[in-house]
C-alpha cells in the first residue's frame, strides 16, 4: 500500500480482470497491452468500458464502467481519471520529493502551512482513524517505515539496532502534528507524514465521485487492490469480488463476497516483507513497538461506504492482531474478515455484519 515515485503522465491501457468471477474455479482473466481502452459490446443498449493503466509508480489500476453507447466517451474520460490520479500523487506521495506532502515533511519549522483541499481531508480522517483505533493507525508511522527500508529511501534490508528504533520512535506520534481550518503544523522538526495506509483509498474515492459527476452510476473502480463498487454488471447481477488467499505467489479464492455499493480493502503481511536470519519481518510497523507486526493475523478485509476509510481501518485492525482486531470490529459494527496463520494452515474471523455479504 505504498505509493511510489510519480505516476506516468500517458496512459498504458490493458485487459486486465483484477476481480474474480462467482465461482470458486474461476480464473483472473489477463492479456497484453493494447494502446487504447476495451470496449465489451453486450447486446442491447449497455456496454462494458474497461479503462486500465498504472498510478503512483508501479500500482495498476482499473475502472469497469457500465453505460450506453451515448456515454461512452472513453478517450475524455480516460484522461480525466489520468489527471486526478496525477494531481492526487503530486499532492500525497512520499516518493516523489516536490510533492505537497514531501515538502511538509522537509519543512524544519513550527509555523501552520495552508494545505490543499483533498490532503486536509485525507488527514482530517487519518486523525480521526487515530482516535478511534487508539494510535494502531499513525501517519506519523513514516520514519519508522523508511528505517525498516520499507519506505522511498531505499534503505539496504536490515533489521535497526535496538537503541536506533528507540530513537527514532521519539518523533513518531499523531498529536505532534496540528490541523486546522487547513493549516498543518508539527510540533516535532522531524515528524514525517506517510499516508500510504489511506491515501490510495482516497484516490479510488475520489475517481468514483469523478464517474458519478459524469453520469456513471455502475461501476468497479480499483487502485492496486482497493476497491469501490457501485451498481450492476451488463448482465444484471451486482459486483463479486474475490478475497484472495493469504499466501504469496498465488491468486486463489478465499472467500466470496457481494458487498453491494461499497468500498473494499484488504491488508496483508504475506507480499512485502524481507528476511534475515530465517525471521521474516514485515512491511506493517507497529507505531508502539517500533517493531513490524509478529502475529498470526495475515489478512484483513474492511467493507465500508468508504475506501478511504476502510483503507485505514484494514491497517489499523492488521496491527491490532487477530484478537484485539476482532474486537474491536465488533465493537464498532464494521464488516470485517480475518484471516490468520494456524499450524494447520488459515483459521477465519468474520463480524456479523461482514458475513451478510458473503455470496451464498
Amino acid at each position: 500500500m505504498r505509493f511510489s515515485i510519480t505516476v506516468k503522465p500517458l496512459l498504458t491501457f490493458l485487459l486486465l480482470g483484477s476481480v474474480i468471477a462467482c465461482s470458486p474455479q474461476a480464473d483472473v482473466e489477463t492479456s497484453a497491452c493494447s494502446p487504447q481502452a476495451d470496449v465489451e459490446i453486450i447486446a442491447g443498449e449497455q456496454q462494458q468500458l474497461q479503462l486500465t493503466g498504472r498510478t503512483m509508480g508501479p500500482i495498476v489500476y482499473s475502472v469497469k464502467l457500465i453505460a450506453n453507447k451515448q456515454q461512452l466517451e472513453q478517450s475524455q474520460l480516460a484522461n480525466k481519471v489520468d489527471d486526478l490520479l496525477v494531481k492526487i500523487n503530486a499532492q500525497m506521495s512520499t516518493y516523489d520529493k516536490n510533492s505537497e506532502l514531501s515538502k511538509f515533511n522537509q519543512y524544519q519549522g513550527h509555523d501552520a502551512r495552508i494545505i490543499s483541499v483533498e490532503l486536509n481531508q485525507v488527514l482530517t480522517e487519518s486523525i480521526r482513524l487515530a482516535q478511534l483505533t487508539q494510535g494502531t493507525l499513525d501517519v506519523t508511522v513514516g520514519p519508522l517505515v523508511n528505517l525498516w527500508s520499507f519506505g522511498p529511501e531505499e534503505r539496504v534490508e536490515k533489521v535497526p539496532s535496538a537503541e536506533l528504533i528507540a530513537s527514532t520512535k521519539q518523533h513518531i506520534g499523531i498529536k505532534k502534528i496540528n490541523l486546522s481550518d487547513r493549516q498543518l503544523s508539527k510540533s516535532d522538526a522531524n515528524v514525517y507524514v506517510d499516508l500510504s495506509a489511506i491515501a490510495k483509498g482516497f484516490a479510488v474515492d475520489k475517481v468514483a465521485e469523478l464517474l458519478e459527476q459524469h453520469g456513471y452510476h455502475n461501476y468497479l473502480v480499483d487502485i492496486g487492490g482497493e476497491m469501490r463498487l457501485k451498481g450492476i454488471k451488463t448482465n444484471g447481477q451486482r459486483w463479486c469480488i474475490a478475497v484472495e488467499k493469504p499466501i504469496a505467489g498465488t491468486r486463489a479464492v478465499q472467500k466470496l463476497i457481494i458487498p453491494g455499493d461499497n468500498a473494499v480493502a484488504t491488508s496483508g503481511d504475506y507480499r512485502n516483507y524481507f528476511e534475515e536470519n530465517g525471521i521474516r519481518y514485515s512491511h506493517t510497523i507497529n507505531p508502539e513497538t517500533g517493531w513490524p507486526i509478529s502475529h498470526k493475523l495475515v489478512s484483513v478485509t474492511v467493507v465500508h461506504p468508504s475506501s478511504m476509510t476502510a483503507d485505514g481501518l484494514a491497517t489499523a485492525i492488521e496491527v491490532m492482531g487477530p484478537e484485539k482486531g476482532y474486537e474491536f470490529a465488533k465493537a464498532n459494527n464494521f464488516a470485517v474478515y480475518l484471516i490468520s496463520k494456524t499450524d494447520d494452515g488459515f483459521a477465519e474471523y468474520s463480524t456479523e455484519q461482514f458475513k451478510q455479504l458473503v455470496a451464498q
